[in-house]
């Protein structure tokens, strides 16, 4: 009898256990199955559209244009319209693309060596970027030369630098930038400059562009540019530049532009020694208020070889130019009253009677919107 009572607490035993395995079992959560586990989510590739418009009037003391020597203003008591500007960015992980159109006066200046539409084409660019620390960009972009750049709406001056108006505008060609840590570096090949297109019957040698850029600080940046080659005219050139951009307060900075160019001329068997011409600028930028904010830029340049400005004078000289703007900003509008004098080692401009004198001065007014 204890036998069986044994027996059947036994049993009764692994009854219960083998009941309460079954009962685990079926209110474990199952695993999800490899098919339904999501890949990991790929970046959305981004599309932007910006654009941007200025117009200005410019008042010459002496009632004439011809004192004007640098690039875009070319005017006397007119209004006039600068650019229209329409920009399209698209860009995903490794591969983008830009195409940057400009419409107006300032856009024809800026791309001088085309005709038709082309005119309209300020950057066309695609880019490809196999690695964070490499990217190849291929097709037409603005120079890496110069403090300024071609766009009213990214400068705070609105009158150019005489530096800017010599320098080069575009690039068309190859080009590869590394970046490591605080150094970055640019190198590429390219038309001759300024040339999206090089004429038939005409020298077609590629040119050589550099950059080496350094971070001092996060705000203290260096740019230091190369460009050199044999153009079309069968002069031979090479151009370097620094630029220097430091931020001492929110409400203070500075810039810096130096420019030096060497051009050797045919003179029917080779090319002649190197002639240059050369120019500094100092940017002083003030901004009291977030609405309100003044740059004085005072600039020398030196063409003593008659080069540039004083290419058709009966010797070279040099110039001192200093112009004081003011930015209001309302929203995404911004004025610029701006007062300019040029002054010269020699007697290039002219007064309101045609008669030579050593300097110019000029008022100015320029509306700039951006989006």
């Amino acid at each position: 009898m204890l036998q069986k009572t044994f027996a059947t607490i036994f049993l009764l035993a692994f009854f219960i256990r083998g009941l309460s395995q079954d009962l685990t079992a079926s209110t474990k959560q199952p695993e999800t199955p490899v098919s339904e586990i999501s890949a990991p989510e790929e970046k959305t590739p981004a599309f932007t559209f910006t654009g941007s418009a200025d117009v200005y009037y410019r008042y010459d003391f002496a009632k004439t244009r011809a004192n004007n020597f640098t690039s875009f203003t070319n005017s006397h008591n007119s209004f006039e319209l600068g650019m229209a500007s329409v920009k399209l960015e698209y860009k995903n992980s490794k591969v983008g693309m830009v195409a940057d159109l400009g419409f107006g006066k300032r856009a024809q200046e800026f791309s001088y060596n085309d005709q038709g539409i082309v005119q309209a084409i300020k950057q066309l660019y695609v880019t490809y970027a196999p690695a964070d620390w490499i990217k190849f960009t291929a097709g037409s972009w603005a120079t890496h030369f110069s403090y300024e750049v071609p766009d009213a709406n990214l400068n705070r001056n609105y009158s150019m630098s005489y530096i800017f108006t010599n320098g080069p505008f575009s690039h068309t060609g190859l080009k590869a930038d590394v970046t490591k840590g605080k150094h970055g570096f640019m190198l590429g090949i390219a038309n001759p400059t300024d040339y999206k297109s090089v004429p038939d019957g005409q020298i077609n040698r590629k040119f050589l562009i550099a950059q080496y850029s350094l971070a001092v600080t996060d705000n203290v940046k260096l740019y230091l540019n190369y460009v050199g080659g044999k153009s079309p005219d069968t002069s031979k050139s090479k151009s370097f530049n620094l630029v220097v951009s430091g931020k001492v307060s929110d409400k203070f900075s500075l810039g810096y532009d130096g420019h030096i160019n060497s051009i050797q001329k045919w003179d029917g068997i080779k090319n002649q020694d190197g002639k240059s011409w050369w120019g500094s600028a100092l940017y002083i930028n003030v901004d009291p208020q977030s609405y309100f904010g003044l740059t004085l830029r005072g600039e020398y340049f030196s063409d003593k070889n008659q080069l540039k400005v004083f290419g058709f004078q009966p010797e070279g000289g040099n110039i001192f130019a200093a112009t004081l703007s003011a930015n209001f900003k309302i929203n995404s509008l911004v004025l610029i009253p701006e007062l300019r004098i040029d002054n010269s080692n020699k007697d290039i401009f002219i007064d309101k009677n045609s008669a030579a004198k050593s300097s110019a001065t000029s008022l100015l007014l320029a509306a700039v919107y951006a989006f």
